[in-house]
């Protein structure tokens, strides 16, 4: 008998776990939008290109800044492995010079940022 409740309550909790597995339930919260990897990368390689054409156009800094900002949001969903993550990151990186740049309103030299983190995701779109 002893053995027999053992073995019903270890079911019941598989059953529980089983039932409200966090995985199960992960799936974009209200009001979030989630993109495949590659949507994500052709967007944030959009983005990358309005904010180019600003910055060659003069606008100011906090139009180029909005711009660099969206394709960071945009990089959030671009997560298909651990490789295409390392990429994303270093990208990130060049993407965060070209932003700091642009809330300091220094145009100049931005185009070769962005022009880089252009080519960087345009090589992530290969690893996807």
């Amino acid at each position: 008998m002893k053995t027999l409740k053992t073995i019903a309550l270890s079911s019941l909790i598989a059953l529980a776990m089983g039932a409200f597995s966090s995985v199960a339930l992960a799936e974009a919260g209200e009001g979030r939008v989630s993109y495949s990897p590659a949507d994500a990368i052709d967007m944030m390689i959009g983005e990358l290109k309005k904010a180019k054409v600003a910055a060659a156009e003069g606008k100011p800094g906090d139009e180029v800044y909005k711009l660099i900002k969206q394709c960071m949001d945009y990089g959030k969903d671009v997560n298909a492995n651990d490789v295409v993550d390392r990429e994303r990151s270093r990208t990130n990186e060049i993407i965060k010079k070209a932003r700091a740049m642009a809330k300091q309103n220094e145009m100049k030299g931005i185009d070769e940022h962005l022009d880089k983190a252009i080519q960087q995701l345009e090589h992530i779109k290969t690893l996807i």
